[in-house]
């Protein structure tokens, strides 16, 4: 519909019609105030996620890097064990 005839229309009307036409764009613009509310919500919860799934992934991985060096000093104690025992059967014998 052309902008001259909604003009045209809106003027037919009483006004009553017209209050009544302001009440329900109230209502929808509210709903849509709300709507948006919600939506920003829903992606600043994403967003609070998104950062903390971040976190969670870099210190499983500085403590994946701390597992793999605990494991390679006792890897390494372990061995240091195993010579000092061989060394000592050699020397007894």
């Amino acid at each position: 519909m052309s902008n001259k005839n909604e003009k045209s229309m809106l003027k037919k009307l009483s006004r009553q019609d017209l209050l009544e036409m302001l009440i329900q764009e109230e209502k929808r613009i509210d709903q849509l105030e709300k709507e948006l509310a919600e939506a920003r919500e829903a992606l600043k919860d994403r967003q609070i996620r998104i950062d903390t799934a971040g976190s969670i992934a870099e210190a499983a991985l500085k403590l994946n890097g701390i597992f793999e060096a605990a494991q390679a000093a006792a890897d390494q104690y372990l061995e240091n064990i195993r010579q000092q025992q061989t060394e000592t059967g050699r020397e007894a014998q």
